[in-house]
């Protein structure tokens, strides 16, 4: 398992959205942005899905997937393994979360489920000679 520093914590809460890769059982490739985004501990990271359905089908088929974020000049990329929650007292609580959310954004939200990433890889994506360097 790698873990984030605080940097990188702090710099996945503020950006609004990142992007969310992954790969169907044939391989074929979907990356799709997200911004419903918790950090659990520095090694594991909550998306809620709100209207994955390609995205669904992959992390089915593979639970491989990368998260890249980034503001300016300064950006990661996380690899890991992901399980989907869609019961239980984890699920529950995010599905409030986003019921909020969408409350307060004025237009209904429902999580289908909690997506748990498991961090095992932390590549640098700022531009530069350390570029696509493994950080953890």
């Amino acid at each position: 398992m790698a873990k984030m520093t605080e940097r990188m914590m702090e710099l996945f809460t503020k950006v609004p959205a990142a992007i969310l890769a992954t790969a169907a059982g044939d391989g074929t490739p979907n990356a799709v942005p997200f911004g419903a985004k918790k950090i659990i501990d520095p090694e594991t990271i909550l998306i809620s899905d709100q209207f994955f359905n390609k995205t669904y089908a992959n992390m089915k088929a593979n639970p491989k997937v990368a998260v890249s974020f980034w503001e300016g000049y300064e950006g990661y990329q996380i690899k890991g393994t992901i399980t989907i929650e869609t019961s239980g007292k984890r699920y529950e609580e995010t599905a409030a979360w986003i019921e909020d959310l969408g409350n307060k954004a004025g237009m209904p939200l429902k999580s289908k489920g909690a997506v748990i990433l498991k961090i095992d890889e932390i590549f640098g994506l700022s531009p530069g000679p350390g570029a696509g360097k493994k950080l953890a």
